[in-house]
């Protein structure tokens, strides 16, 4: 894919000293990355303008761009504005759009992977399979589809959205048709004059809709709960304000400034004073109506539920699709398939030669979970599943010594740019390998239990006031048991603050055993060794 021309921007950074040593069994490395997104790239960029140069991004594709590689879907396009949604250390004053495609964010990420000579840090196709603490050493020992390595720190960078959730329907093992779903488009499948089913109607079904309407037979969608749209104010982006932006660059960052200050003086409404959308709902409503004049669709798509519960969508072309002759919409859930038949949950009944599903992924109960395994032997799905996903500062799990998220819980947005969140944490990120650092030796930090419980006392507390909460909606913003451990309740100034530094207080700090030191003829064990049941010790912060 042709890279976009992005003017004035960071110059190539020199090579490092160091670079990474070559793959081996059991090569071992400062810090592993997971993932190549924005969160694994900006990670690695971090890194090394920090001075470490000692690390690994492991992909377990060919290529970088996480969520927007794997998502190449017909009308695949960001909803934040383009230039709130880039690195602030990497500006591009040559998007195109107000509102950019899948392609020139793609561009965009594989752009920055070049200027930062980040390439050599990458080892692609390296699924990660296994990771596991080592107690006695200190480190994580990490199997992947490529070989195996180990690591003082994980950052883990996977994302939510990162795993397709395809609903486990009653006889869709048994359809003879094509099934797809929306992040893993079948670009090889012709759509034309097919007889389709549409499952669901989030963001990326309202972009799919409008672009494959005109060309299929027949569409059926599939609603289970229907979306509040608001118009998409897009437009190209002049060739005279790319110059600009590419001759001052102060003109761009002005841009980000606006575009990320109003959403900041807007996230009040989601948080604290839910009854202040009610104008922005009157809006969707005169949205859909000049779009719907057909009473019986228009109470289909009206949603029950307070705007801004679920994430509210943007789209010109949404609703005018819906009204064509050939889309049937379905006010009911997929509830099982018999042969090349779709019912709904309703009874409706339709033909079909293919299904696409855009219905997510799995946010509250992530894949990689299952692959990580604590100090006490304990998977971090395991760990979840008693109290829910639960981090501290939407970073440090207890019990994950060294291993880090981006992305992690509570670290969501509701309207602004999660690009703003992923550097917050790139900060918080950055000062956990300068600790390490500073306490020198095989040293390893722990996420006090206390300290994450009294983290997300607090935010569940700030949740209750949300729209997200009081709003009347199920979203996938809640897990099994209707806790919102995914929205942060709050505005980006507030979570940038909170992960500036890394508070000791909060952790326990592990050390190895000093072998210089000879044990002890009583206890056989070095003097540095005060835990009965572990070789490292627990040394209380700030003692």
């Amino acid at each position: 894919m042709a890279e976009q021309g992005q003017g004035r921007e960071p110059e190539a950074e020199p090579e490092p000293q160091q670079e990474p040593r070559e793959q081996e069994p059991r090569e071992h490395v400062r810090v592993a990355v997971v993932g190549s997104g924005f969160g694994g790239l900006g990670a690695a960029v971090r890194l090394r303008r920090e001075g470490v140069t000692d690390f690994v991004v492991l992909e377990r594709s060919d290529s970088v761009g996480g969520t927007w590689r794997d998502n190449s879907y017909p009308g695949c396009a960001c909803d934040v504005p383009s230039h709130l949604y880039s690195f602030s250390f990497a500006p591009n004053p040559d998007w195109p759009r107000a509102f950019s495609g899948q392609e020139h964010i793609r561009a965009y990420l594989e752009h920055v992977t070049d200027v930062f000579r980040l390439r050599p840090h990458i080892r692609f196709n390296s699924e990660v399979t296994r990771m596991t603490w080592d107690s006695e050493r200190l480190r994580w020992d990490i199997e992947t589809s490529a070989g195996r390595l180990s690591a003082d720190v994980v950052v883990s960078a996977t994302g939510p959205l990162s795993d397709p959730r395809i609903p486990d329907i009653p006889g869709i093992d048994s359809f003879p048709g094509k099934v797809f779903h929306s992040a893993r488009w079948d670009h090889d499948y012709d759509l034309r004059g097919k007889r389709v089913a549409m499952v669901g109607t989030g963001a990326s079904a309202i972009q799919i809709v409008p672009e494959i309407q005109p060309k299929v037979g027949r569409l059926t969608l599939f609603q289970r709960t229907p979306p509040w749209v608001m118009p998409r104010v897009d437009r190209a982006i002049s060739g005279v304000e790319r110059w600009l932006h590419r001759q001052l660059p102060f003109t761009t960052q002005a841009r980000r400034g606006l575009l990320w200050g109003v959403r900041e003086l807007q996230v009040q409404a989601f948080t604290k004073h839910p009854n202040e959308l009610g104008l922005v709902e009157r809006m969707a409503k005169r949205n859909m109506a000049r779009a719907i004049k057909d009473p019986a669709l228009r109470a289909k798509l009206t949603p029950d539920y307070r705007i801004g519960c679920k994430r509210i969508l943007l789209s010109n072309t949404y609703y005018p699709a819906l009204t064509r002759p050939n889309v049937d919409v379905v006010a009911s859930g997929l509830a099982e398939i018999d042969g090349s038949t779709v019912v709904a949950a309703d009874g409706t009944r339709a033909e079909v030669d293919a299904i696409v599903f855009g219905t997510g992924f799995h946010v509250t109960d992530m894949p990689i979970a299952d692959r990580v395994v604590g100090a006490d032997g304990r998977t971090l799905a395991e760990a979840w599943s008693e109290s829910g996903m639960q981090s501290l500062r939407g970073a440090s799990i207890a019990g994950f010594p060294n291993w880090l998220t981006i992305i992690g819980p509570n670290t969501g947005l509701g309207n602004s740019s999660m690009i703003l969140i992923i550097e917050a944490q790139l900060n918080y990120m950055v000062d956990f390998v300068r600790q390490l650092g500073v306490l020198g030796g095989r040293a390893a930090l722990d996420a006090r239990p206390a300290a994450v419980t009294a983290w997300n006392l607090r935010v569940q507390e700030r949740m209750k006031r949300t729209v997200w909460s009081t709003g009347g909606c199920t979203s996938w913003y809640l897990d099994a048991s209707g806790r919102n451990t995914t929205i942060w309740p709050g505005t980006t100034t507030e979570f940038r603050n909170a992960t500036r530094r890394v508070n000791l207080g909060e952790y326990e700090v592990l050390r190895a055993p000093d072998p210089s030191v000879a044990p002890s003829p009583a206890t056989g064990k070095s003097a540095t060794e005060k835990s009965p049941t572990t070789t490292t010790t627990k040394v209380e912060a700030g003692a």
